[in-house]
């Protein structure tokens, strides 16, 4: 797969790389990659993330598994005091509105029983590094039990504890995702931003 000369590759860090077979594209956001493996003409596409960026030009990539984009993901803080499990809640909804995410998510305040709380929050799977790097900027710390992933999700959603309080996340748009005419029309270029 050749890629085109980049200059200011910082600017491509968490950005995507689709190998289109005989041509790829480089500068896609997550959202555009989600639209394209939706779409029967782009589902068997290659997609790498951008990892790294080096100002000689040269780029670490991370093959993505094309599933990914149809997955949530998710971390799970548990507490077994009710205060504690809302205070939780609150410091990370309210660190949200401060410094937003990386990526549109949910948090619910859940009860398992009087002694088991989780705050959770949810998000596209293809941002799970983004989250986890996000919660560590705004220094989210709790006391108790931590989980994550993919199948701590499917697991919360079987379970399905008694959701006390639900906030919805939106991320600070750093990028407008391109979509419809003007992302197939991108899918032609090396490229892309």
């Amino acid at each position: 797969m050749k890629l085109p000369q980049i200059k200011n590759t910082d600017k491509y860090v968490d950005l995507y790389v689709v190998d289109f077979g005989d041509h790829s594209g480089t500068g896609f956001t997550a959202d555009e990659v989600a639209e394209l493996l939706e779409s029967e003409k782009f589902k068997d596409v290659k997609v790498y993330r951008i990892y790294k960026a080096y100002p000689d030009g040269k780029m670490e990539l991370k093959g993505v598994p094309s599933e990914i984009f149809q997955l949530e993901a998710g971390m799970f803080f548990y507490e077994s005091d009710e205060t504690i499990a809302r205070g939780d809640y609150k410091k990370l909804i309210s660190s949200a509105v401060k410094t937003a995410p990386p990526a549109k998510a949910k948090v619910h305040l859940a009860k398992y029983s009087n002694d088991k709380f989780v705050t959770a929050i949810v998000f596209p799977a293809e941002y799970d590094d983004q989250i986890s790097r996000w919660l560590l900027d705004i220094d989210y710390k709790t006391a108790g039990a931590v989980k994550g992933g993919i199948e701590s999700v499917k697991r919360y959603y079987t379970d399905g504890p008694e959701i006390l309080e639900r906030h919805q996340l939106f991320s600070q748009e750093q990028i407008e995702s391109l979509t419809g005419a003007q992302l197939l029309a991108a899918t032609k270029t090396a490229l892309v931003r």
